[in-house]
């Protein structure tokens, strides 16, 4: 009794096995059929544009004012296209770079976390004036728990279909605080 289970367990396995390889393979023949190689869906990516901003030297809002910061910034865009949209806008973005760290404590970027909260405010005030909206970290958090919040999926708006920003990331090529 045994041993015919477990023919038929043997028996189901190698079954089970060459099934797999059949549709493997005949999926693998209409790819070939198809165009030769395996097509991507996805365009390839195009390489980023990185622009780099003039070091920027601030006073921190430590009490006494004797603290500053030395600040390089790189911008990582999405293409020269919006490389020169910025360079249009650098007095303005420059002026509202300078106002962020202005207001920031040595002791809060001192921290990992204030330096990326910073960088998120300049990735912000960089697409201001290029006309993209960039949501704060409480206004997405605030957002996700709206989501998490039990909502019938019925009852929620649709969403609009935002366009991606164009600036990707700030980048700190240098950050001195004495």
């Amino acid at each position: 009794m045994l041993l015919i289970i477990i023919g038929v367990v043997l028996l189901l396995v190698i079954g089970g096995g060459a099934a797999a390889w059949f549709v493997a393979s005949r999926s693998h023949a209409d790819e070939e059929d198809a165009g030769g190689h395996t097509a991507r869906k996805e365009a390839p990516k195009a390489a980023p544009t990185f622009l780099p901003l003039e070091n920027m030297v601030v006073n921190l809002a430590d009490p006494g004012g004797d603290r500053f910061a030395q600040v390089g910034i790189t911008l990582e865009l999405d293409d020269a296209k919006t490389a020169e949209q910025v360079k249009v806008y650098l007095p303005t973005i420059r002026s509202g770079i300078l106002m962020l760290v202005s207001q920031r404590t040595s002791a809060e970027l001192l921290q990992r976390e204030g330096k990326e909260k910073l960088a998120n405010d300049i990735v912000r005030e960089v697409s201001r004036p290029l006309g993209y909206s960039v949501p704060s970290a409480k206004a997405r958090a605030a957002a996700a728990a709206a989501e998490d919040g039990g909502e019938d999926p019925e009852e929620r708006p649709a969403k609009k279909k935002v366009e991606r920003n164009p600036v990707q990331r700030v980048l700190f090529s240098s950050f001195i605080i004495q």
